[in-house]
């Protein structure tokens, strides 16, 4: 189970799936922004009660907060984001806000609903003809993921935090993105190599790339 270490005290508590994708994206939020909480690890397809009994979705990730319950990846991680202000993972200014929350959107459509495939596989893979989208799409941003050090900007963002799990799963979906992305395994490369990406994996996930 992982462990976020801060000086603050928190009550809340994060139900999350140690290789789902959105519990990551939401485990990579709290270690960037270095928020204590306690991880409640939910290893298998069978959810305690009482996270039954909050959710009525019945998913992962779940945060509870006191009295307030989130069971929506991208609700959790932008209420973090605005509970923790800082670092903000989030531009100011509205234009550009509604720019990043725009590609989040599409990240989640274009990309994430390809991954739902592997993530309720038995082996965690990706058949040939979804494989062969998510590469494609992938690769259309490949210049975006060259023009600044980060997704669409100079600084770490909400949208790094949700491309980045995905792009470490590659391997176990079976994808190789071939010769021409040296854009994308540098934004790679610069984004695993974060404290905060490497505190965010759990055991498994970290055994994704061995």
């Amino acid at each position: 189970m992982m462990a976020v270490v801060s000086n603050r005290r928190s009550v809340m508590t994060l139900f999350s799936r140690p290789t789902d994708i959105h519990s990551h994206r939401t485990r990579l939020v709290l270690a960037e922004k270095n928020i204590n909480i306690e991880i409640a690890n939910v290893p298998g397809p069978d959810l305690p009660e009482d996270l039954m009994d909050l959710n009525p979705y019945h998913t992962v990730p779940t945060l509870v907060d006191r009295d307030l319950t989130l069971y929506d990846s991208r609700v959790i991680v932008e209420y973090l984001d605005e509970r923790f202000p800082h670092p903000p993972l989030m531009p100011v200014d509205p234009v550009t806000r509604a720019q990043f929350r725009l590609a989040l959107f599409r990240i989640e459509t274009d990309w994430y609903a390809i991954a739902e495939e592997a993530e309720n596989s038995a082996d965690g893979k990706l058949g040939t003809k979804s494989r062969k989208m998510l590469r494609e799409s992938i690769m259309q941003s490949a210049e975006l993921f060259g023009a600044r050090p980060y997704f669409l900007s100079e600084e770490f963002s909400l949208v790094d935090c949700t491309i980045a799990p995905l792009l470490w799963r590659l391997p176990v979906y079976g994808i190789d993105l071939g010769d021409d992305a040296e854009a994308i395994e540098a934004y790679m490369n610069r984004v695993f190599a974060r404290r905060s990406f490497q505190q965010s994996l759990t055991e498994l996930e970290q055994e994704m790339r061995l």
